[in-house]
């Protein structure tokens, strides 16, 4: 199997972590043995030869060697060595070329005549795996849809079964030329006698290649087929899932840990809700099906299908946020094992805290569970301070105002998680009761320790939200005693600074702190402070002025941010306004031309940049939308771009590799002003 494996410069080539000459190691303990061995090297390919999918010169010399142990049929777990080697051939990164222009994907194509052998092999998750790599990679599509054709046949195992309808599907969207013939095996697949799991995979297939082939009943043959999937599962007759077995405590064990109770259902669903994309009504009619099945792995499957489906797309959900709400415990069936019952009614409160205002209709079940649970309401880690408990939050982040008792009785502990201020703004006036704790809490953060950041900044955010004047000392002890060297130093004092700027009006000692900061790298913050505390323009246009001038662009969006405010005093600003207008940066273009109208009334310089960053950076929108509700009528020539925003489905922030989460509250405040612009 190693043949020509010491002949090979190791040492010259390179990984992740540097030289690769470890790898010839990593390659022999793949091939080894004892399985915390193997596990181990595997760990070792993903995380340093193959690190986050990238291909290095390295990836491309164990190319050979891992086709050698794949088809070696004394090596155990090789069907994750043909995951391997199929990652490897879809890599990507600065060394996926080498010498001769050879890439990945054709260093795997070169031997994918070992993946025809595969399809076969006495091993089923090589057969599994083997599936999808001759797709991608053997270049011959008749014989390779021939190939898929006799293994179905033949196949007996259900979870290769399902890797080969996966594989039909792939192979339409790689070949069209041929998808009739693929199209009719996905056909034949979704019907009787075949098994309902295999069935469902056929319709997630065809809904992703050829939505027209769809039965017009999808969702409730989906449901049915779904329901009895699940009792199969129940009793016994459907194949064990791959979280079944001990993993190792390696990465790709804890991984494994960490992937759906019915991995294999959730996989079913995904394919078929992302297949199904914009249609809101079927996925939601879906859901329900999912979320009132008596099996807690649909259930919890469901609760995860839906968090993707609220990101995504605007919809009325207060029927499936009901019924996510119901899965905290009361009205939910009775589960089998409090295993189950923790890993769905978890799934149900992440989802939920996503939500914000949204999960109003669950706001009763989060409420019965954080009364009848005080244990959940920390969470308390074993090397790090505790947090906020996941419900609680929930609770809170919906608005609801009974959070605000059982919040009072969390800030009344010795030790209250210093995250529970991120919530305060949330609740509104309604958490005005909290503010005398709150100040507590602030007035005895410590002034120089590497927590000081951590526990001041959430209780200004939250006395800053209920602009609790009584608070002032305590912020001045901050600005006034906090040592130079605490981290992130400079993002207490602005979050301090803002807090003066919200309640500081009036107060003794507040002017002179501001003022000592016009000179320091949050002049821009200070100075918008000073001018709402003291309304002098005469003190704050220089520095503005200064600030918009300099190179920092945070700095000079605040610097714009405070000249808005000063309106028509800051018109010595307009030249370094009209020279923000043209940055590269969107936001601080939107920055400088909302300051340009509010300073100056220009019209026709403010709107063009305002419309051409809308459509360039989706995140800039909440600040323009609000800029044209200032506007009033100047700003009705945009009002085409908000009428837009209101009649799209999705939401503004979709994108592709990843979401925040705090993307959905985003949005729904973004739909809130554009209905505030139009209605003025």
């Amino acid at each position: 199997m190693f043949t020509g494996i010491d002949e090979v410069g190791w040492a010259s080539l390179r990984h992740a972590y540097g030289s690769a000459e470890d790898v010839p190691g990593l390659l022999r303990g793949l091939a080894s043995t004892d399985p915390a061995e193997r596990a181990g090297a595997l760990d070792g390919m993903y995380g340093a030869v193959h690190h986050q999918g990238i291909v290095y010169d390295s990836t491309l010399a164990c190319v050979p060697f891992l086709f050698e142990l794949s088809a070696c049929e004394e090596v155990a777990d090789r069907g994750e060595l043909v995951e391997l080697l199929v990652s490897i051939g879809r890599g990507h990164g600065p060394e996926a070329a080498g010498a001769g222009g050879e890439s990945a994907e054709a260093a795997v194509r070169a031997g994918a005549e070992v993946f025809v052998a595969l399809t076969g092999d006495r091993d089923s998750g090589v057969r599994r795996a083997a599936a999808e790599a001759l797709v991608r990679f053997l270049d011959q599509p008749a014989r390779v849809l021939g190939l898929l054709r006799q293994r179905i046949a033949v196949e007996r195992d259900d979870r290769v079964l399902l890797a080969l309808t996966e594989s039909v599907g792939l192979f339409v969207r790689q070949h069209p030329a041929h998808a009739p013939e693929a199209l009719d095996i996905l056909l034949m697949l979704g019907t009787p006698p075949y098994d309902p799991g295999l069935r469902l995979a056929a319709l997630g297939q065809l809904a992703g290649c050829a939505p027209d082939l769809l039965p017009a009943d999808l969702v409730p043959t989906v449901v049915e087929l779904l329901g009895e999937r699940s009792e199969q599962r129940r009793s016994g007759r459907s194949a064990p899932t791959e979280g079944d077995h001990a993993d190792p405590d390696t990465l790709a064990g804890r991984l494994r840990r960490l992937r759906p109770s019915d991995e294999e259902g959730a996989l079913l669903l995904r394919t078929l809700h992302t297949a199904l994309g914009g249609r809101v009504g079927d996925r939601i009619a879906l859901l329900e099906g999912q979320l009132t099945s008596p099996d807690p792995a649909d259930r919890c499957n469901g609760v995860w299908m839906a968090a993707g489906l609220f990101r995504e797309w605007r919809a009325d959900y207060s029927v499936p946020v009901t019924l996510i709400g119901e899965q905290l415990g009361a009205g939910a069936p009775p589960l089998p094992g409090a295993a189950a019952s923790d890993r769905l009614r978890d799934a149900a409160v992440s989802v939920l805290g996503d939500l914000f205002h949204l999960a109003a209709p669950a706001a009763d079940h989060l409420h019965a569970l954080v009364i009848s649970r005080p244990d959940l309401w920390v969470h308390r880690w074993e090397r790090r301070p505790p947090t906020l408990g996941g419900p609680l939050k929930s609770l809170a982040h919906s608005g609801d105002p009974r959070a605000v008792p059982v919040l009072a009785q969390v800030l009344a502990q010795p030790a209250a998680p210093d995250d529970l201020g991120r919530v305060i703004v949330h609740l509104g006036r309604a958490a005005a009761p909290l503010a005398p704790a709150l100040r507590h809490r602030l007035g005895q953060v410590p002034l120089d320790s590497p927590e000081t950041y951590d526990r001041a900044v959430p209780l200004l955010s939250a006395l800053t939200a209920l602009a609790d004047r009584e608070a002032v000392p305590e912020v001045l002890r901050l600005l006034g005693g906090m040592a130079e060297g605490v981290r992130l130093r400079h993002r207490v004092v602005e979050s301090a600074v803002r807090a003066l700027g919200v309640f500081g009006g009036g107060a003794e000692g507040v002017v002179p702190v501001l003022r000592r900061l016009l000179e320091s790298e949050c002049a821009g913050l200070a100075a918008g402070a000073l001018w709402s505390v003291e309304g002098d323009a005469s003190a704050v246009l220089p520095v503005l002025v200064r600030e918009l001038a300099g190179p920092d662009t945070q700095r000079c969006r605040a610097a714009a941010d405070a000249l808005a405010r000063l309106g028509s005093t800051a018109r010595a600003a307009a030249p370094g306004l009209s020279r923000l207008v043209g940055a590269e940066c969107a936001w601080e273009r939107v920055a400088g031309a909302g300051a340009l109208w509010r300073v100056t009334g220009e019209v026709e310089r403010v709107l063009p940049v305002l419309r051409s960053a809308w459509v360039e950076q989706p995140g800039v929108r909440g600040v323009i939308a609000g800029c044209l509700v200032d506007m009033g009528a100047a700003g009705t020539p945009l009002h085409d771009l908000v009428e837009a925003e209101l009649a799209a489905p999705r939401r503004h922030l979709v994108r592709s590799g990843g979401y925040g989460s705090q993307d959905v509250l985003e949005d729904e405040r973004l739909l809130g002003v554009c209905r505030v612009v139009l209605g003025a």
